[in-house]
């Protein structure tokens, strides 16, 4: 079997981001293993079991470079799919934690989705796929 395992999202602060994926939207924390460089290795997962869908590997940004995409790194598309067995439940959780989302909940015929952005601005879709 072939999957993507992991996917870099760059980050301002891990501590931040890890309280973001982890509180607000509930992922689970896989990892989180200092590197010898001073960096660190954080990966964290939106199921609640191991392998539970594609890992985001949390990577703080090292330069101006890396620092200038921070938010916009899909240059203002939605670049990440959440998707959930129960909308209504999470986007009520979500928004109870404080998540921003940049559009009322929409039913398409694809399923129940809703616009929203992560902690730097990243744009997300929670997605609950139609039966």
């Amino acid at each position: 079997m072939r999957r993507i395992a992991l996917v870099t999202l760059v980050v301002d602060d891990y501590d931040e981001a890890i309280r973001f994926y982890t509180e607000a939207l509930g992922f689970r924390l896989v990892e989180d293993t200092p590197r010898p460089d001073g960096s660190r290795w954080v990966v964290v997962e939106p199921g609640t079991e191991t392998g539970g869908g594609t890992g985001l590997l949390l990577a703080r940004a090292k330069d101006d470079a890396q620092r200038a995409r921070l938010g916009d790194q899909t240059g203002g598309r939605v670049g990440f799919f959440l998707h959930t067995d129960d909308f209504a439940r999470d986007h009520a959780r979500m928004l109870a934690a404080g998540v921003t989302f940049l559009e009322e909940p929409r039913h398409e015929s694809y399923g129940s989705v809703a616009v929203f952005q992560d902690l730097y601005g990243n744009r997300w879709d929670l997605l609950q796929p139609a039966a």
